[in-house]
């Protein structure tokens, strides 16, 4: 009998018997489906399963000879799988994966016969497939996908039928991919509605999770276990609760990004690496992978952006003395291979980042190259570092933004909106977040320690947004807080509830643009304000967001109009307040808020009429 599984809404357990293989397989339990799934078996020995939805998963596994992830031949060097699936005129070629006995996750199985790849079709209609299968000493890394000979599946094919998209879906799958357009804004595929990013920085090493096999057990997430809803998925007779309880108290705070490492050998936390061990860097836990996966589908079904960060500056020398060589290949590999289907992800090519210029463009371009969905890719680097790091990649077709770090919060509207014009005047716009804020022995305290955040809300979120940026990710102190008995906060936080009213004012910065600006086609436009005490973005002579300091007293050069004031509290939100109606051309005044007028408020101006 199939081994048991957290139950999921969302999901279905299947039991194939595969008769030309003489082998029982459980499927992966992650796999979603309903009365429009199916699970075909071929003359070839392959299972496709999912949805069979348009932006829902299809995985594809084929069954070959039995191998081991400790043995020899190495199935992640010597063996090279490439599935090639096709709609239409259009191809997708996606590397595949060892997958030991093709449900590691529940039986920490080390040895089997599965491959995968996994689909994430962007149409509806006919999808074929044909496996690429070959072997050869370290053909999975040559830049020659024929290299090496044909072996055991190689050539298997077949067809399925994907559905439209559901609209009901949870999370990202009625939305789609999230993906570069050349803009100065992420979009989603299906919906076309732009993104923001509200996420959570801290751990860095969210994946250091006790409940993962072979992991330095860092991580408890007690704390959440609260949280943990009734068919969440979970392995191994209810593991993983913690961590699906903490990712659901995100979600429902709006948060909607968490950002963590998958390699922090010889790093910070020293817990974190998805190879048998910290040092064999050429053979990979399938068990630990497959668990990392259901965690990742519960942030597709939650809403929350995968930010994949591959190093750190303390470890970006570690594969192959920091070039683009066979052990670095393949690590990109199999993080694209396993995980690339997965709507919402941005890679993040390295916190803190210390290789060169050459190095950081060729890791980028062989991310692009095996990615076959294009992933927006990005790249963090030391405050001090920003001007020759971001300068130098401007313009490159294989990055799409800065991820910054800046020691001082009063950096950011700056910096951003001297790189996002860079960009555009570069021919390649770029999307631009605040991904960490310092000094590192402050960052973003707890509640109990400063629930406002008067600085840190000001300048690291809305002087990112007010600038054009996508948004932000916090990090926590790094040092201890006195309050708080515990070293390094942000790499042992084990509860985000202490930062409860941090989401909250983000919540409220990134409604306030989704829902009450155009702010897509708006941009900075500080030189129309007689204050550096304030901020004003702009569709000139149309809308006027103004961010003005507690207290200022700010003018605004409008054109000829009679133009509508209404204030927006940056604290709690909620609906406008009707002000005073101005009249241009000119520099006119702005007033006061209603209330709190020694507060930070937004004055949202738009025209009335022309006359």
């Amino acid at each position: 009998m199939p081994p048991a599984v957290g139950a999921n809404p969302f999901t279905k357990t299947i039991w194939l018997c595969c008769v030309g293989a003489g082998l029982g397989l459980l499927l992966n339990p992650t796999l979603k489906l309903n009365a429009a799934s199916a699970v075909s078996q071929s003359k070839t020995k392959t299972a496709v399963a999912g949805t069979l939805r348009k932006w829902q998963p299809v995985t594809v596994t084929f069954f070959g000879p039995e191998l081991s992830e400790t043995g020899t031949p190495n199935p992640f060097t010597n063996f090279r799988l490439d599935v090639t699936f096709q709609h239409g005129d259009r191809k997708f070629v996606v590397p595949g994966y060892f997958a030991a006995d093709g449900n590691a996750a529940e039986t920490s199985a080390t040895s089997g016969r599965c491959w995968r790849a996994h689909l994430m079709p962007d149409e509806a209609g006919k999808w074929s497939y044909r496996a690429r299968f070959r072997k050869g000493e370290g053909v999975v890394v040559s830049d020659d996908s024929t290299e090496g000979e044909p072996t055991a599946f190689d050539g298997a094919s077949g067809s399925f039928t994907v559905a439209p998209a559901e609209k009901s879906a949870p999370g990202f799958y009625a939305k789609g991919q999230l993906e570069y357009v050349g803009e100065s804004y992420l979009r989603f595929a299906e919906t076309g509605e732009p993104w923001l990013k509200g996420g959570a920085d801290s751990p860095e090493n969210l994946l250091a999770y006790a409940d993962f096999d072979d992991t330095v057990p860092t991580h408890q997430y007690e704390p959440h276990a609260r949280d943990f809803r009734i068919g969440d998925p979970t392995w191994k007779g209810g593991k993983g609760r913690n961590i699906m309880g903490a990712l659901n108290y995100l979600a429902s705070k709006k948060v909607n990004s968490v950002y963590f490492l998958t390699m922090n050998v010889i790093g910070d936390g020293k817990d974190v690496w998805p190879w048998i061990s910290e040092t064999n860097v050429a053979q990979f836990d399938c068990s630990k992978l497959d668990q990392w996966n259901l965690v990742f589908n519960h942030m597709d079904h939650l809403g929350l952006m995968m930010h994949v960060v591959h190093q750190e500056q303390e470890n970006d020398q570690l594969l192959d003395g920091g070039e683009l060589g066979p052990a670095r290949k393949l690590y990109y590999r199999e993080l694209i291979a396993r995980f690339a289907h997965h709507p919402v992800i941005v890679w993040n090519l390295g916190e803190e980042n210390t290789n060169t210029d050459a190095q950081r463009k060729a890791f980028a371009k062989y991310v692009r190259k095996t990615d076959a969905y294009h992933h927006p890719t990005v790249i963090h680097t030391f405050p001090n570092q920003v001007d020759p790091v971001y300068t130098n990649l401007v313009g490159y077709p294989y990055l799409e933004g800065p991820s910054f770090q800046f020691g001082k919060a009063s950096r950011t509207h700056k910096e951003t909106v001297k790189f996002l014009t860079m960009a555009r005047k570069a021919g390649r716009p770029w999307y631009a977040c605040q991904d960490e804020i310092g000094p590192a022995n402050d960052c973003v305290p707890p509640d109990a320690q400063d629930s406002e955040r008067t600085e840190i809300i000001r300048h690291a979120l809305w002087g990112n947004l007010m600038a054009g940026g996508s948004g932000v990710e916090w990090i926590f102190a790094y040092d201890t807080w006195p309050r708080i008995p515990a070293k390094h906060l942000d790499i042992a936080c084990e509860n985000w509830r202490p930062w409860d009213k941090l989401w909250n004012h983000t919540a409220v910065a990134l409604e306030f643009f989704q829902r009450q600006i155009p702010f897509t086609q708006m941009d900075a436009a500080d030189k129309l304000l007689n204050s550096t005490n304030a901020w004003c973005f702009a569709k000139p002579g149309e809308v006027y967001a103004v961010y003005i300091f507690g207290g200022a007293e700010v003018k605004l050069q409008l054109p000829k109009g009679t133009f509508t004031t209404q204030w927006f509290d940056i604290r709690d939100g909620g609906d406008l307040v009707p002000g005073e109606s101005l009249a241009g051309p000119g520099d006119v005044a702005l007033g006061k808020p209603p209330t709190h007028s020694e507060k930070d408020w937004v004055a949202l101006v738009k025209l009335k009429s022309k006359k």
